[in-house]
């Protein structure tokens, strides 16, 4: 996938590869490789700052697993993944075999089980960059030491680390073989650290099941509701992390207060199992949206879901409503060079029954009754927030024509990212303005109907998420959300 080894490169022992049918022993041996070179690299980063440039590269490589396939045999296709289109030799390269052990073993086993091959795990000629292998650490800039970095470790790769998987441009590697994985390892470790970056907290506490907000007061209902879990002995619920990797396992677990908030304050509510629930406050606008979700996405989630507040663009609604989006026109923009606007991002009807229903248990309405709170249809997604002030016959036609319900900035990157990255979205808002009915977002113009319905809006999630908990995960990754020719890991 890289250039092949210098003759002057000083590097760990090579390991010849080794087939496994075992996936619990591929992804030990995948542990090894990775600690291996990272160690490796951490010691001779070391000398080299204290002893200066070492007189040659330093050099180690990401673990990879191939497969190869060579029979046409039909397997069963139900499952969305798991398994590949066609013969050929397929592979990926790993980062973090620990963080993600149980996604590599699940996945290894469906290729084991439905094509009757072994895998293959060795060193792939991908080069680790010093700044990956060091994650946590220090890594002084170029100009810091009196020699360039670059010039004795690798640094990150822009050919390695892009979106060209997910995006359908990257079909086949230099020699010939096909992705296994949506993301390569070095794709991988940028999106960690990033994660790390605006959220502060480690990637090792997201959950399976997620929810984007952009306010706060969801964040105060989501540890509220936290606290009663860990109090609660049956719940499932083991720890809650907050905003600097803080961790309580008691209902009263005292958390220090934090001088400085990232970006995207995330928090946790976890489970042994991984399938707790994330919530992270994006903030407003649709380029946050994009940026948290095009990194949350490498840790392969389960589900995500929009749970935030917009503007309602119907007389008929009120103020604390609901709205389940069954589409979404995309005036956002931060997605067009990576998915054109004319690609439909249709509703998945499991994600769509599990919101109704947990806003039926949540408001004790359902059938009709539940029309007087909740509106199915469009929701258009703009990247102007003052979008009122500018001539409205123009953008009020195209929200007509497009039949919208409500209006925010984040829905439907959201969901168009969740459809791009196959990680399932669902969104359900609470109308808290009107601006073409005189209702705008101004202090004291909140009703208690309002009120009492932002309350419920966090459990409604919740309770929408434990839902999809609960169902089987093949139902849940739908097939709608793969290609033509898609690769075998989810």
């Amino acid at each position: 996938m890289q250039d092949d080894q210098p003759t002057d490169t000083l590097s760990p022992p090579a390991r010849a590869h080794q087939s496994f049918t075992d996936a619990a022993a591929a992804v030990d041996l995948l542990e090894v490789i990775y600690t291996e070179a990272t160690g490796f690299l951490a010691q001779e980063f070391a000398k080299t700052v204290a002893k200066g440039h070492p007189g040659q590269r330093v050099r180690a490589y990401y673990p990879e697993i191939r497969l190869t396939v060579v029979s046409f045999d039909k397997v069963d296709s139900r499952l969305s993944f798991g398994h590949v289109s066609s013969p050929g030799t397929y592979a990926t390269t790993v980062t973090r075999p620990d963080l993600f052990r149980n996604y590599l073993i699940q996945q290894i086993e469906l290729l084991v089980e439905n094509h009757g091959v072994s895998v293959e795990i060795g060193a792939s000629d991908t080069p680790i960059p010093i700044h990956f292998a060091m994650a946590g650490q220090s890594v002084p800039h170029d100009g810091v030491m009196d020699f360039s970095l670059r010039d004795v470790f690798d640094v990150p790769d822009l050919a390695t680390t892009n979106d060209d998987i997910v995006n359908g441009v990257l079909t086949r590697y230099p020699d010939g073989s096909a992705p296994l994985a949506p993301f390569t390892a070095q794709r991988v470790d940028y999106s960690l650290a990033r994660l790390s970056h605006y959220t502060a907290t480690d990637p090792e506490h997201f959950q399976n099941h997620v929810l984007f907000t952009n306010y706060q007061f969801y964040v105060d209902e989501f540890e509220a509701y936290a606290r009663s879990m860990l109090g609660d002995v049956g719940s499932g619920y083991t720890a809650f992390v907050a905003t600097g990797n803080q961790v309580i396992t008691a209902a009263d677990g005292v958390l220090a207060p934090v001088a400085k908030m990232p970006q995207m304050p995330t928090y946790h509510l976890k489970r042994a199992d991984g399938q707790g629930i994330t919530l992270v406050n994006i903030g407003v606008g649709p380029s946050n949206a994009k940026t948290a979700t095009d990194h949350i996405a490498v840790l392969r989630p389960h589900a995500w879901l929009m749970v935030g507040h917009c503007a309602g663009l119907r007389n008929s609604q009120s103020l604390g409503d609901f709205v389940l989006a069954h589409a979404y026109l995309r005036d956002d923009h931060v997605l067009d060079d990576d998915l054109p606007v004319w690609v439909p991002i249709p509703a998945l009807a499991e994600i769509q029954i599990a919101l109704e229903k947990a806003v039926a248990e949540v408001t004790q309405l359902e059938g009709y009754e539940l029309k007087r709170i909740m509106r199915t249809g469009t929701v258009a997604t703009i990247d102007n927030r003052n979008w009122e002030l500018r001539d409205h016959s123009g953008p009020v036609r195209r929200l007509s024509q497009s039949r919208a319900v409500a209006l925010d900035m984040e829905s439907a990157t959201i969901a168009a990212n969740g459809f791009r990255f196959r990680v399932p979205y669902g969104t359900l808002l609470c109308v808290s303005d009107k601006p073409l009915h005189g209702e705008l977002k101004l202090p004291g113009m909140a009703s208690d109907f309002y009120k009492t319905q932002v309350s419920r809006h966090l459990q409604i999630g919740i309770r929408a998420m434990e839902r999809l908990r609960e169902a089987p995960l093949a139902r849940l990754h739908s097939r709608k959300l793969r290609s033509f020719e898609e690769t075998a890991f989810l």
